[in-house]
């Protein structure tokens, strides 16, 4: 339950402030072009609010747990005072006049934002005024154009405030990025380094991997992180792999859907460093005690067969259950053979020291100032990968590795890590920069297309062809909706989180 409550702290937070950075990244530009916003929400509201504040003749008025208010509108009428109605014959509604509000009453004064925090924790708006979208009734877009309204601004303008909310999460990304490098520099163990290999998930040895290679080249070029050769292999496809094994080189190459392999067969980790079995702490009435290993003891050996890494030693120990062995180990420059008796699950009962010292790694300090072009480049970096594996998303495997809030959550540590908390901060950033950018509309990417149609033909869309477009929108995101959490649901029920 606490590693539930941690992830689903982590998870509402990040969330909480990408969607309040996209939203402000909207708001920003429309201020900037003297456009009203009506309101600016974290989290939704339906029925009532937990906060809401307004600057009121230039002092700010606070309510809690205030019930929403309708719209101030009436239907509109023409100049004999008979009610107007659009093509469909629904009233065309317009703002009542202000005058009939009471002086406390904050619909009075529209000039100004409305601030808020919504009771349902997931998402946020923006409503801008005269923009249609979710928070709008579209018959108040069939009344007279206001000069403060979106509807009255430029094409460029309007692309702008579209524009915003994904400029702001790309520089959120880049910002965070920056500052992590500020903060922490980057540290890794280069390829070149793991001197003992790295052990392959099943996948990866089914397709000519063995656990030990040490990766050399891709296509050609030499590969300097874990975080490179995944990219190249699962993200890009590249299936020309050099690696070197047993003190020689040695050529495999990949099917074209090997990524296609890694999604289906839900791989948690494709490599994972291989260790020294270097023993930490013995324990106390165990078999390791009893045969007189210590602490700094290295293990090399199992009843006279060669092993140095620690998965191949565990592993062999697991097959040697109950059994009498010999086990070699290093201590003091001396190498030492010792009978040991496995207990029933193939333990001997010991802790193994934390194999960092073991590994050279390169670390890079950044400055202030430095920090900045690092962190847009990390960014960016992220952005091109995410783009590049969009590709994975519309083959069978990929469609079914699409997750929900559950697979979102689940990318989360269980323990409270802050470098890790805004590592996944960023990358949900870019995430969401990319996904509203997409052409779909009722999303930024479909308004910014409807308005690249309007600067190059010179004429606005149908209000017909919006509302059937907005419906297929809307149609698709629910859809897309249930789809992900649908597979997060089958993924609970299968054991694979």
């Amino acid at each position: 339950m606490e590693t539930f409550l941690i992830k689903a702290a982590q998870l509402v937070l990040a969330l909480s402030i990408l969607v309040f950075v996209h939203e402000l990244g909207h708001f920003g530009f429309a201020r900037l072009f003297k456009v009203r916003v009506n309101k600016f929400y974290l989290f939704f509201n339906p029925n009532f609010s937990i906060f809401r504040a307004k600057k009121i003749n230039g002092k700010w008025q606070f309510r809690f747990f205030a019930k929403n208010l309708p719209d101030h509108v009436r239907q509109s009428v023409d100049e004999f005072g008979v009610p107007r109605t659009d093509a469909k014959n629904r009233p065309i509604m317009e703002p009542a006049p202000l005058s009939e509000l009471d002086d406390n009453d904050w619909r009075k004064h529209p000039e100004t934002t409305e601030w808020g925090i919504g009771w349902v924790p997931l998402g946020g708006y923006c409503a801008i005024d005269g923009m249609a979208d979710e928070t709008t009734d579209a018959s108040m877009l069939s009344s007279e154009v206001k000069p403060w309204e979106f509807r009255a601004k430029p094409a460029w303008q309007r692309m702008f405030i579209i524009a915003g909310g994904v400029l702001m999460n790309f520089i959120t990304a880049a910002v965070i990025y920056a500052m992590m490098l500020f903060t922490w520099g980057k540290e890794y163990t280069p390829m070149e380094n793991a001197y003992l290999g790295y052990d392959y998930c099943q996948t990866a040895l089914n397709n000519g991997f063995q656990n030990g290679d040490r990766i050399l080249t891709i296509d050609g070029e030499p590969i300097e992180t874990e975080k490179d050769f995944i990219n190249k292999i699962v993200i890009e496809g590249k299936q020309n792999i050099v690696v070197l094994r047993n003190g020689e080189e040695t050529n495999i190459t990949l099917p074209e859907d090997f990524g296609e392999q890694i999604l289906e067969a839900n791989e948690k980790a494709l490599l994972q460093l291989r260790f020294p079995f270097v023993i930490g702490q013995v324990a106390n009435d165990t078999p390791a005690q009893t045969a007189g290993l210590q602490a700094n003891d290295s293990i090399i050996g199992i009843n006279d067969k060669h092993l140095v890494a620690y998965s191949d030693i565990v592993k062999e120990l697991d097959s040697l259950k109950n059994q009498t062995i010999t086990i070699s180990l290093v201590r003091n420059d001396s190498t030492i053979k010792l009978p040991l008796t496995l207990t029933e699950d193939g333990k001997i009962g010991v802790q193994i020291k934390d194999p960092t010292p073991y590994f050279k790694t390169k670390q890079i300090k950044y400055g202030f100032f430095e920090s900045f072009p690092a962190g847009i480049a990390m960014g960016w970096e992220q952005l091109v990968n995410y783009v590049k594996q969009f590709r994975l998303v519309f083959t069978k495997a990929g469609a079914q590795s699409v997750g929900g809030f559950i697979a979102i959550g689940s990318i989360f540590p269980a323990t409270w890590s802050w470098y890790l908390f805004w590592n996944m901060t960023a990358l949900l950033s870019v995430a969401l920069a990319f996904m509203n950018f997409l052409p779909i509309p009722v999303l930024d990417g479909g308004y910014f297309l409807m308005l690249i149609y309007e600067m190059i033909t010179g004429r606005k869309p149908s209000d017909k062809f919006m509302e059937i477009a907005s419906n297929i929108g809307m149609f698709l995101l629910l859809a897309l909706l249930i789809f992900a959490n649908g597979n997060d649901i089958i993924k609970l029920i299968m054991g694979k989180f």
